[in-house]
């Protein structure tokens, strides 16, 4: 186990703990990098005629977790000032309801690179293009991209990551 995955354990340990009883169904889902730790948890879905359109469930669904963000707000604070102050990153909520996942108060944090002339042509054709607001959004968008289309690629490398921490942690203590 690497240490990062001893840090999102020990933090799912600590907000599983302190978040009130009867907020999720189950144990909240908490990821975690060096900026900000995220806390989502699935929502009981309210209860709908049979015969109910899925206009009118994706509208209650909607409520439950708006009346949820609503509701829950002042402890919600309470909780991330303390966990902030305890782990030194910002904390982000969300929530899961049926099949529709909200994420609210989590961080756009800026990350910093340099980029060669046809990176950024790149970039300045999907700006162009209307498919981003920005060269940052561009980048943005790019990223999620590679997420989406290379997630087997990505978790064969995080796989190969946990096993050279392994292996540092079984080498000579020097």
């Amino acid at each position: 186990m690497t240490r990062s995955e001893r840090t999102v354990e020990h933090l799912q340990g600590w907000f599983a703990g302190r978040i009130p009883d009867g907020w999720f169904v189950g144990a909240p889902e908490v990821t975690a990098d060096r900026d900000e730790i995220i806390v989502v948890g699935t929502l009981a879905e309210p209860t709908m005629p049979d015969d109910a359109t899925a206009d009118a469930r994706a509208s209650a669904l909607a409520a439950r977790v708006q009346g949820f963000r609503e509701d829950t707000r002042a402890q919600r604070i309470r909780i991330a000032a303390e966990a902030e102050r305890r782990f030194r990153r910002k904390v982000g909520w969300g929530a899961v309801c049926g099949d529709q996942r909200y994420l609210f108060t989590t961080l756009s944090v800026p990350a910093m690179t340099r980029l060669r002339m046809p990176e950024r042509k790149v970039l300045d054709t999907l700006v162009e293009a209307g498919v981003a607001r920005s060269r940052s959004h561009a980048l943005a968008w790019c990223v999620r991209l590679v997420a989406e289309h290379q997630e087997e690629w990505l978790a064969d490398l995080r796989d190969a990551l946990r096993k050279v921490e392994e292996v540092r942690r079984e080498g000579p203590v020097g």
